[in-house]
């Protein structure tokens, strides 16, 4: 990671921020059960424990994901990720959670490192894991099989990589909307963190339209 204890470049911010995708990504395919637990393996990260998967097509693809994430990030094109849920046999939307970014673009121009300690960063991306991981107790249980998607929305002019397709919104019905914490690196801010579900918390979902959506296709 090009890095400093005290500072950070806009290199290594597009690495932590895409490392944080991997495992949040992972976090809540576990925490929701789209896969088996046992498809899953503890690791330690960021002072703390977390679950990523051991199933290697699911993880090559997420790989596939952060890898080009990571580019866009490093370019500063891309402006949000939104992980859908939906019902495997009626494909229904049923939870969306959104990430929103912003890019400091300056950063392109100037190599020298932003004033934010790595272990700060770090400190912040815990406490929105942290946040993820405790949802599973007030989100409702998924009681049918489901399925997931990866949508990144970037830059409207920006070339759709191949094996890449261009994709809807894939919004919810009645959605309710609950917010999650946010971490900045001081390059790329992370915010308005967000999942949107059929529930009881009385909000509604963001409309994305600004954008341009793409997602990997993949196999389940």
């Amino acid at each position: 990671m090009t890095s400093t204890l005290k500072g950070i470049t806009l290199k290594g911010s597009a690495e932590l921020v895409a490392d944080f995708f991997s495992y949040g990504i992972n976090s809540i395919l576990y925490q929701r059960g789209i896969y088996p637990p046992e498809q899953f393996t503890r690791v330690s990260q960021y002072d703390m424990s977390l679950q990523v998967t051991s199933n290697l097509e699911l993880k090559n693809y997420l790989d596939s994901v952060v890898s080009q994430l990571k580019e866009w990030l490093l370019n500063c094109t891309v402006h949000k990720l939104v992980l859908v849920i939906t019902c495997l046999d009626t494909d229904e939307v049923l939870e969306r959670w959104q990430f929103d970014i912003e890019c400091d673009k300056s950063a392109m121009q100037c190599s020298a490192p932003r004033e934010k300690p790595i272990k700060t960063i770090q400190g912040e991306i815990r406490a929105v894991l942290r946040q993820i991981t405790a949802s599973v107790t007030f989100l409702p249980m998924l009681e049918t099989p489901c399925s997931f998607n990866l949508l990144i929305y970037t830059d409207k002019d920006l070339a759709i990589p191949e094996k890449w397709e261009e994709s809807g919104p894939h919004r919810i019905s009645q959605p309710e909307e609950v917010h999650l914490r946010s971490f900045t690196t001081a390059i790329h801010k992370c915010h308005h963190w967000s999942w949107c579900i059929k529930g009881q918390f009385n909000s509604h979902c963001p409309n994305p339209v600004e954008q341009h959506a793409a997602s990997l296709t993949k196999l389940l």
